[in-house]
């Protein structure tokens, strides 16, 4: 987990996501982010990421990212 919140910091370092419970509803991340992130984990983890799981759901916090991840390393 964290991994995760070292990637989501390079993206944004302007943000504590440690002291977010919600991502997306807080402002820290928007559409770009995730597309960005969803890049980014893809290449890190050679996993590939379903157009339908690039929903806020699962990048509304560190927890939800790494499950996201660990679902798609299956």
């Amino acid at each position: 987990m964290e991994e995760i919140l070292k990637i989501l910091e390079e993206i944004r370092p302007e943000f504590d996501f440690k002291a977010s419970s919600n991502f997306i509803e807080d402002g820290l991340l928007d559409s770009f982010d995730i597309v960005t992130l969803v890049n980014i984990l893809e290449e890190k983890y050679q996993i590939k990421i379903d157009g339908l799981d690039i929903i806020p759901e699962n990048f509304s916090s560190a927890e939800s990212i790494f499950n996201l991840v660990n679902k798609n390393k299956n």
